[in-house]
């Protein structure tokens, strides 16, 4: 079981926010304060001798220059949603004023070009759209400032800040884009994380409560059985249902303890090892099973292969006592491969318990339950196999081949 503590919100929600100013807020009212603002600086400003600044009454200003105004400022309400059609727009309504004291709406090409960088979508069309409408911006630079005879020195920079313009929008929207990936990616490796706790969890339950869970059904249908006849056998085989429930309570506190957050981890039990498994064969034969264990490891392994061991040898014994009940022979052995560099686990029974039917309602060949599905698990984790099936003249049998030292999978 890893102790992975997640938060409730992604790494991304976990910073402080950041500030949202009113174009993030409130984008539609934002936009009409900026469609209206630029007419108005369009309007009455204009340029005055030595590149200076002046204002203009509305009186100085044609109908026909005011309607273009209009126009020009108020087509960058629709920056955001159709930015490839407001760039041609504004620039229609600048072209008749080129060359004349009324050429002012050269800011509002500048905010259409920032919206076609921040908001054009993605595409071979609006790629090409994008190219032409920065290219028709930079040549109404340069056809006005030929016609105002400005020194090239100007007419350039009028041109850079144009594409400028359209760059920033640009970089604005790449950096929005990778920002949400990031959020999205994180996301993603968030429920990753959450899926593979629960898989993790829901495989110790089940090792956890079907391993007790199962002895002392087999006891208690044992016990039921010989009540009548021998007392005090069913009163033994209760008191080890009774011993068998006190275990499966323990670990499972010891389960709900690792997954509550604030655990006390000084109050947790050790995980399960190899030197475990003598305890846990003398519960299967105080339940009945015949069992015998040949083999052994002397080297100490790597903690999660221990647990892996101990888990599958205690899963498929739980097989047996389901499936085949008391009295069935059984096989465990645990040994290293010849190489060295693995394991193997072997659980072999010859099917011929004093199956109870109470206990097991189904034949293991034919069984679709999880411990084997868990088992397999188990040894894909850490990069091993696991084989299991039934034998020729009967019973079944498992085999676990775990590496030793190798990553998990």
């Amino acid at each position: 079981m890893n102790r992975t503590g997640l938060s409730s919100q992604t790494p991304a929600d976990g910073v402080p926010g950041r500030f949202r100013g009113p174009f993030a807020r409130w984008p539609r009212g934002a936009d009409a304060v900026l469609a209206t603002a630029m007419f108005l600086i369009t309007l009455f400003v204009e340029e005055a001798p030595g590149d200076a600044l002046a204002l203009r009454t509305v009186t100085e200003v044609p109908v026909p220059v005011l309607l273009l105004f209009a126009v020009a400022g108020g087509a960058l309400y629709w920056r955001r949603r159709r930015p490839l059609v407001v760039l041609p727009v504004v620039l229609v309504a600048w072209s008749p004023t080129l060359g004349s004291d009324y050429s002012t709406a050269g800011g509002c090409v500048i905010v259409a070009l920032y919206g076609v960088g921040r908001y054009a979508a993605d595409t071979r069309r609006s790629h090409l759209g994008t190219a032409a409408a920065v290219a028709m911006a930079v040549a109404a630079v340069v056809t006005d400032g030929l016609l105002r005879s400005t020194p090239w020195g100007d007419i350039g920079f009028g041109a850079a800040v144009m594409v400028v313009a359209w760059y920033i929008g640009r970089r604005l929207r790449l950096r929005a884009q990778r920002a949400a990936r990031l959020r999205r990616e994180q996301a993603a490796e968030a429920r990753r994380i959450v899926a593979e706790e629960r898989t993790h969890i829901a495989r110790e339950l089940h090792d956890v409560v079907a391993h007790q869970v199962s002895m002392m059904t087999v006891q208690a249908g044992a016990a039921r059985m010989v009540a009548a006849d021998d007392p005090q056998e069913a009163l033994e085989a209760m008191a080890a249902v009774e011993e068998a429930g006190r275990q499966a309570l323990d670990e499972l506190r010891h389960l709900l303890g690792v997954l509550r957050p604030d655990a006390d981890r000084e109050g947790l039990g050790p995980q399960p090892r190899l030197a475990d498994l003598g305890r846990l064969v003398e519960q299967v034969r105080e339940a009945g099973l015949d069992v015998t264990v040949a083999g052994g490891l002397q080297a100490s392994l790597p903690a999660h292969v221990e647990l892996s061991v101990y888990r599958i040898v205690q899963e498929a014994l739980t097989n047996v006592l389901k499936h085949s009940g008391p009295r069935t022979r059984t096989e465990v052995h645990v040994r290293r491969e010849p190489c060295g560099r693995g394991i193997t686990v072997e659980v072999l029974d010859n099917g011929r318990g004093a199956a109870l039917r109470p206990v097991s309602g189904s034949s293991r060949p034919g069984a679709a339950g999880h411990g084997i599905v868990g088992m397999r698990e188990r040894a894909l984790l850490l990069g091993g196999s696991l084989d299991a099936g039934p034998l020729p003249d009967g019973g079944f049998r498992v085999v676990a081949r775990l590496p030793v030292g190798a990553e998990t999978a």
